[in-house]
């Protein structure tokens, strides 16, 4: 069956527009509640959580009554990041666990992303019986007045996840002495983020933490780094700290505020939990978008990159299948399964934060693993139709695998979030690359018309 519904990462679109308006949130929730509310006689609850857009207020009531009217009890966190609604899923037993969020995307988008009672986001399987009923909801049995769900909020929910957050920081490190600019996205780690800084002692400049349903993600986060890299020059900072609006992915710089990737961070996390015994798998996950730098740099470890498609689901399920612990993309996505399920933004700084304690360089020195390779990513927006079929694109295409050799590659594709076209090359000749990639752009943009 073809995905209608679910993309890469769950559902989702523009707010008050199909796939995202209250009649299909309403709908996910009967057809999810009715999954997973048949295993078993005892009562079922779901975990709803969602970050600060003004959408949120829509589509979390028209969840609530579609689980509520199957018999599923909701238990309702508020703003969360993601990793946040995943570790709540697990730790309250509940059969499901679900975030509202579009995730790097503006406030006029939103999602809705699952996760199981083991809080992994759920299989494409799953996802699909999910869609058939999204298609047809007829054969969805509504439960007997008596039998209905009850929805509830959980006052402790932030309280929960900080702690959560702060123990995987080892018991013998502080931050004292560290001065951190943290941008939060005004999303949905505004309250936590800066919390746990703070509470590990260190010196805490937060931007990005007043939300008001319209600014998440504006000109602020991972997506927008600009500003936490003036303030860090501004203050004197050691290092700033980007999140998302949903707080599953991060991105640093340092204290000259250059930008530091998930790259890079992967490659220290990969240094050093080797150094420890820690690493398992004999290296990394990753997708086709890391650098061929970061390929390399593990090949002098002795350590491997097993790549994947672009999406940190697929990330996670090469780490589960093959035993993996350290993954992630090169947006800032980091799944460090010792502690989470599922990309976490915080704890991933977390971790890069102790190793800058321990060795007591700059943040220059200890997050700078490898030279990347040059790299060149550019978008093209299209409405309808595949623009990657037409014979000019293609032969675009070939003629630049061919130019490339052995010295880069190329990897286009279709987002698997919004409606893209990504064009990605990279290579040892800078200027070639350019060329080549502005020639495939200039090919799809003009079969997109």
């Amino acid at each position: 069956m073809t995905r209608k519904y679910f993309g890469t990462d769950g559902i989702r679109g523009t707010a008050n527009q199909e796939p995202m308006t209250a009649e299909i949130a309403l709908k996910v929730g009967k057809s999810a509640g009715k999954k997973f509310a048949g295993r078993g006689n005892f009562r079922h609850r779901v975990v709803i959580g969602k970050d600060t857009r003004l959408s949120g207020y829509m589509v979390e009531p028209a969840l609530t009554a579609g689980f509520t009217s199957v018999g599923m009890d909701v238990i309702l966190v508020g703003p969360m990041p993601t990793p946040a609604i995943a570790m709540l899923t697990r730790s309250l037993r509940a059969d499901l666990g679900v975030m509202i969020s579009a995730s790097h995307n503006s406030f006029e988008d939103n999602g809705i992303k699952l996760f199981g009672p083991d809080g992994y986001k759920l299989s494409d399987e799953v996802e699909k019986s999910i869609e058939a009923d999204l298609i047809d909801d007829s054969n969805i049995v509504l439960a007997e007045p008596v039998n209905l769900g009850r929805a509830q909020r959980l006052d402790d929910a932030r309280g929960r996840y900080i702690e959560f957050a702060k123990s995987s920081f080892p018991r013998n490190q502080l931050l004292k002495g560290l001065k951190i600019v943290v941008d939060c996205a005004n999303g949905a780690a505004y309250k936590v983020a800066p919390t746990v800084l703070w509470e590990l002692e260190a010196d805490v400049i937060s931007i990005g933490v007043s939300p008001n349903g319209l600014n998440i993600n504006d000109g602020c986060g991972s997506t927008s780094t600009g500003a936490m890299c003036k303030r860090v020059v501004e203050e004197g900072a050691d290092l700033g700290i980007a999140l998302d609006g949903d707080a599953d992915r991060l991105l640093i710089c340092d204290e000259k505020g250059r930008m530091i990737d998930g790259d890079q961070l992967m490659a220290l996390i990969a240094r050093t939990w080797q150094s420890r015994e820690n690493l398992r798998g004999g290296g990394i996950v990753s997708t086709v978008m890391s650098n061929m730098g970061l390929e390399k740099f593990l090949e002098g470890l002795g350590l491997t990159l097993a790549r994947t498609n672009v999406g940190d689901r697929y990330v996670v399920e090469h780490m589960r299948e093959h035993g993996f612990n350290v993954g992630g993309e090169q947006s800032g996505h980091i799944v460090l399964s010792d502690y989470s399920t599922t990309g976490d933004g915080l704890i991933a700084a977390l971790q890069i934060l102790s190793v800058i304690v321990e060795k007591g360089q700059p943040v220059s020195e200890v997050c700078h693993n490898f030279d990347p390779w040059p790299q060149i990513l550019k978008n093209v927006r299209y409405g309808a139709g595949d623009p990657l079929s037409g014979a000019a694109v293609q032969k675009a295409i070939r003629d630049g695998e061919s130019r490339l050799g052995n010295e880069g590659r190329l990897l286009i594709r279709k987002s698997g979030t919004e409606p893209l076209i990504r064009v990605m090359g990279e290579g040892t000749n800078d200027s070639l690359v350019n060329e080549i990639v502005d020639n495939i752009v200039n090919e799809v943009t003009a079969s997109v018309g």
